[in-house]
């Protein structure tokens, strides 16, 4: 859905009582350029949409519609749930409720994350209940020791007559069992909770990724903060590796080693880098590839200064538990590696020139692709704004391991995404950038990019892990990337057809579908169409070459 921007212009402008032509004054443009934009007849953004908010006197966002986005997203996904299939409700139910009571439908989305947490609580015990040897046995062991406890009780009440000696031993007896019995129930409360907190259905990440979005993933006191770490760092000559080990051990006394050959990972050596705190040692696998040190160092220099304010942001009450809160710490710590080692200004200007060009940009500051990607999607300071991105990540296997949605990009909260997805077609050509110019079913364009790379292999016998990672722009923004280049981007017949996720999407007709569209979905079209092809085909990719 796209967000009436130019209908919440007028309301605002008539509840401040400004006329057309007065308010089309103030702006700097012609009351006729305003009537179209009010009409929803222009498209508007840019400064000149934040001139307007300004004028306006509210948040970007109020116009945008961007968080009513993400609540119809959510929205699409709880009326998709089986349980909720016989009401019919489907995608324009989701709008429309937004539209007429976005605060209800957040309600509602509320009450349907707190009756998955309830559903997941009672499923893992359940699960542990029947197959678990370990509840088995400390059910076992509490049926035990409380007969043990009543058959002392009860010999103590029954027989009156115990000598002082007897009538001791089971007393302590009884004292013994019963501090047994609230052990083994200790344990066995300790399980539920672990396995409660294991299968959250709001996961640790999930809240990470709303803090993330509710902030437009752009946090200016980090930004500020990496200004002043690196002023700090090209003191010691320069942004590069040596200068940082130099900051390290000048500011924190950390001393960095670099393995001079490939050491066997175990448990005091694990993957490509680790840090002691007691020993102050960041150690790097003789794998490891310049980026990857670079920006480890970054994210330990920023970690040790920023812990403040890092500390700080991550108190927040949108995220509920200590998981939560150590992965925002870690995220944020990200953060602040990238506003230190890819400025915002230079890097935005970079950006700019070379068309949002990421390989250029990563051979530029020493960073890798996904590095980069995820830099420019950080690009969002008010007045300064990059093209607005959405990133993903996908394992080998398709899973969608890491995202920050673009608003009005629906994408599936976990799982897996569209098989005709540039991310996935960029594992059949590791290396090579793999673009596409793609229509969802409401006729919403985007330019798709993707590039599958791995992590250096530790040794021979080692086998290459590969992750693919995909930005996405809405098409208005395509013919100012290098990536749109040679596109026919005026042809939208020549799209990809593509959707969310199978469960999610309605073309009933589409070949690639993994799995049936959930009735909820469906509700708005009166034939179903069955399965025609279960081939994972993603030799789309690149059509409008």
């Amino acid at each position: 859905m796209r967000s009436p921007i130019g209908l919440k212009i007028r309301n605002l402008r008539k509840t401040l009582h400004f006329s057309q032509s007065g308010f089309a004054k103030m702006v700097g443009i012609s009351p006729s350029y305003l009537n179209l934009i009010e009409a929803n007849k222009r498209d508007v953004g840019g400064t000149l949409l934040q001139r307007i908010a300004a004028l306006l006197n509210v948040e970007l966002e109020v116009l945008t519609g961007d968080r009513e986005q993400r609540l119809i997203n959510d929205l699409e996904e709880v009326f998709a749930d089986p349980m909720l299939e016989s009401l019919s409700l489907g995608p324009e139910d989701a709008r429309n409720l937004v539209a007429t009571n976005p605060d209800a439908g957040a309600a509602l989305f509320r009450i349907y994350r707190g009756f998955l947490d309830a559903r997941a609580e009672a499923r893992a015990m359940s699960n542990r209940l029947r197959s678990d040897p370990l509840f088995s046995e400390l059910l076992h062991q509490m049926l035990s020791q409380i007969t043990a406890v009543r058959s002392a009780a009860e010999i103590l009440v029954d027989v009156p007559d115990l000598e002082g000696g007897q009538r001791k031993r089971f007393h302590a007896s009884l004292s013994r069992d019963s501090r047994t019995l609230s052990d083994v129930a200790q344990t066995l409360i300790g399980e539920f909770e672990r396995e409660t907190v294991e299968h959250h259905s709001v996961s640790p990440m999930r809240e990470v990724d709303d803090l993330i979005i509710d902030e437009r993933n752009h946090f200016a006191s980090l930004e500020e903060l990496g200004i002043s770490l690196r002023n700090e760092v090209l003191a010691f000559g320069g942004y590069a590796e040596a200068s940082l080990d130099l900051a390290l051990k000048h500011k924190f006394g950390v001393t960095v080693e670099r393995a001079g050959q490939v050491q066997a990972q175990t448990d005091e050596l694990p993957g490509q880098y680790r840090y002691n705190k007691e020993q102050k040692l960041m150690w790097f696998q003789g794998n490891c590839t310049m980026s990857t040190r670079q920006f480890q160092l970054s994210r330990l220099y920023a970690e040790l200064s920023g812990l403040e304010l890092l500390m700080q942001l991550t108190d927040d009450k949108r995220l509920t538990s200590a998981n939560s809160r150590r992965l925002a710490y870690r995220a944020l710590g990200s953060y602040l590696a990238g506003a230190i080692s890819l400025p915002y200004a230079d890097f935005l200007r970079d950006a700019i020139e070379s068309k949002y060009d990421i390989d250029f940009l990563s051979q530029k500051y020493t960073a890798s692709f996904e590095q980069v990607a995820h830099r420019l999607v950080t690009l969002r300071a008010p007045g300064h704004e990059g093209i607005p991105f959405g990133f993903l990540r996908s394992d080998p296997a398709g899973r969608l391991t890491k995202q920050f949605p673009l608003p009005g990009l629906q994408l599936p909260n976990a799982g897996h995404a569209c098989p005709l997805w540039a991310i996935y077609g960029a594992f059949r050509r590791p290396n090579d950038v793999v673009r596409q110019v793609v229509t969802y079913p409401d006729g919403s364009r985007y330019l798709f990019f993707a590039k599958s790379t791995s992590k250096r292999a530790a040794a021979y016998s080692q086998a290459p892990f590969y992750t693919s990672v995909m930005l996405a722009c809405d098409i208005l923004y395509a013919d100012k990337t290098v990536y749109g280049e040679g596109l026919q981007l005026e042809n939208a017949a020549l799209d990809v057809p593509v959707g969310p996720t199978c469960h999610m999407c309605i073309r009933r007709d589409c070949e690639h579908r993994q799995e049936e569209v959930l009735a909820s979905v469906d509700s708005m079209h009166s034939v179903r169409t069955p399965l025609v092809s279960t081939k994972f085909d993603v030799g789309d990719a690149d059509k409008n070459a």
